[in-house]
């Protein structure tokens, strides 16, 4: 089927939830088609989990033409008692990277490793 990325098997550290947050975080104007390709989701699984992000009051949008703007609440504390008393803002600061790091990773990937 087109447009249904490849799942990914095996553990890993963040949920989906934390993911999308994440990758909003990083574009405010993101297109669920884009955020659902970048957290190799698909759509329906991303609109399930910006339903729930914004019925528990972490992330809101205003609909502008066609687009969606998102906006995350930063203050709002996050929902385990494992991270009791830390908020959106903190997880987002360690998942979010600004794009002079996101260039620099991104170089290092694609440039073949020199020989000694």
């Amino acid at each position: 089927m087109d447009g249904v990325p490849e799942p990914h098997t095996g553990w890993t550290f963040l949920t989906n939830h934390a993911r999308v947050l994440a990758t909003i975080a990083d574009n405010h104007h993101a297109r669920i088609r884009d955020i659902a390709a970048h957290c190799r989701l698909t759509e329906r699984a991303v609109q399930k989990i910006i339903a729930d992000l914004e019925q528990d009051g972490y992330l809101s949008h205003t609909r502008e033409g066609r687009t969606n703007t998102y906006r995350i609440d930063p203050g709002k504390v996050l929902r385990h008692p494992a991270e009791a008393g830390l908020t959106v803002a903190s997880l987002m600061s360690l998942l979010v990277k600004d794009e002079a790091d996101r260039a620099t990773i991104a170089a290092t990937r694609t440039r073949p490793h020199a020989a000694t």
